[in-house]
């Protein structure tokens, strides 16, 4: 098959066709494709470059083919390349000759970035979409559990006890930057690349301040090398991307500790679980499981592209055609798992009674009786040891802090007296910790207050 005419000679190799063509996964962007030339054809009747009749048949086919494709009865080819080239074919045999007008003034170098980034304005708002749902989810979460008291964990050794709210709400914290990172990639989208043609610009009087007023762009590129090779706004959605998996991966994390039977503290939901083909007691969280497996395919997608543009000359080449799929694929992955993960949260069940139980026997109190001895005038370095030793004695014995008697902890240090016992329930631990930030539950209703605040949930 001769697919160029013109300088070619000879045919296409059939492998070269198959290697080269982007129509099995371009194809998404052809409502992006169909949009951006509606408003080229548009301008380039209000430009003079083409009859405003001209401009009236091609949009009337442009929008007859998009009802098409969104009805299913669009053929694509091959041969055709790209979703371009495919939907050029297709309007030439549904309007004839006119169809090749549409191309005056434009390049598929500046053509494809326009449909990218418009792509990527609506994947960057459903992003954001998906992180407010997981946002409202958990603080939703935290405020139903306000009263809960659980282990904080450092090295996954219980350090000292958290209010559940106060945990929920950290990984709020982590999404609001997130929302505020996809914000920032939304500002670097907002440039319009038509009017860069192959690379240099056109000859035609084109307005490009039309076009980009109609497609919702403020700011153009104002070098055309740099609009067909600018591919930094991907870089930015997949960093972006690739961080939301990163927090989605830490919380899946903890929902799999917590729903084993080791932790108990929470159960999923069985809409949000599975089960096993041997075992009938299993309930597996796949959910959080699959959540952290494909975070790193979002990796990959950004040391991919990152690659394919490292050796790149100004300024467009065929390696660019490479910057779709990962992309593509990063935000397949994401939105779905933040309102997969907004769904668990939402339908998990705390088990108060197992956490009611939890500081039976731990010493996450310890630094609050340091600290009591610091009150009192000792070094903190002194108190640390003496604690130390406290807690030695108190494995020995088969209890806790609170188990030992005035007189063994007098034995350590004899400035500690019998109101220490009022510093060491976990419920006495928290509210202690009033400071901003802290897990108190005055710090922590002030947290939710400016969470809501920032998620508009006021």
């Amino acid at each position: 098959m001769k697919l160029w005419g013109g300088r070619f000679s000879e045919d296409t190799n059939q492998l070269v066709l198959q290697y080269t063509s982007s129509i099995g996964f371009d194809v998404r962007l052809l409502p992006y494709d169909i949009r951006g030339s509606i408003a080229h054809a548009r301008m380039l009747a209000t430009s003079g470059i083409i009859t405003p009749e001209e401009s009236r048949s091609i949009i009337d086919g442009l929008e007859g083919i998009l009802r098409d494709y969104e009805a299913g009865q669009v053929e694509f080819r091959l041969d055709d390349e790209d979703v371009h080239m495919n939907v050029e074919r297709i309007l030439t045999e549904r309007i004839g000759e006119v169809a090749g007008k549409l191309h005056t003034a434009r390049s598929r170098n500046d053509q494809v970035a326009l449909d990218m980034h418009m792509w990527a304005r609506d994947a960057a708002k459903a992003l954001i979409d998906g992180v407010r749902r997981l946002q409202h989810a958990l603080v939703e979460a935290a405020e139903a559990h306000i009263d809960v008291i659980v282990p904080g964990f450092t090295h996954l050794q219980r350090a000292q006890p958290i209010l559940l709210a106060h945990h929920f709400l950290a990984y709020v914290w982590m999404l609001i930057r997130d929302e505020r990172r996809l914000r920032g990639v939304l500002d670097e989208i907002d440039h319009m690349p038509l009017g860069a043609a192959a690379l240099a610009g056109t000859t035609f009087p084109i307005s490009r301040e039309t076009v980009a007023e109609e497609l919702g762009f403020s700011r153009l590129y104002e070098n055309s090398l740099d609009a067909v090779s600018d591919r930094d706004y991907l870089l930015g959605l997949l960093f972006a991307c690739a961080t939301i998996m990163t927090h989605l991966s830490r919380l899946c994390e903890e929902l799999v500790l917590w729903s084993s039977e080791e932790f108990g503290w929470i159960e999923l939901s069985d809409a949000y679980a599975t089960g096993s083909s041997i075992m009938p007691q299993k309930k597996n969280p796949d959910v959080p499981e699959l959540v952290r497996g494909k975070t790193g395919r979002v990796y990959g997608h950004i040391i991919s592209l990152f690659t394919v543009l490292k050796g790149l000359p100004l300024a467009y080449n065929k390696d660019l055609q490479e910057d779709k799929e990962g992309v593509f694929d990063a935000v397949d992955t994401v939105v779905p798992a933040l309102e997969l993960l907004a769904g668990t949260i939402q339908t998990m069940r705390v088990k108060r009674d197992r956490l009611s139980r939890a500081f039976a026997s731990d010493f996450s109190n310890a630094t609050d009786l340091a600290d009591y001895l610091v009150r009192r005038g000792l070094p903190f370095r002194e108190a640390h040891a003496v604690v130390g030793h406290l807690v030695s004695d108190a494995i020995g014995k088969g209890t806790n802090l609170a188990g030992l008697e005035l007189a063994e902890m007098q034995a350590r240090c004899p400035l500690i007296q019998e109101d220490v016992y009022e510093v060491l329930p976990e419920r006495a631990v928290i509210e202690a910790r009033a400071s901003r930030g802290g897990t108190a539950p005055s710090a922590v209703r002030l947290q939710l207050a400016l969470v809501k605040e920032h998620c508009g949930m006021s």
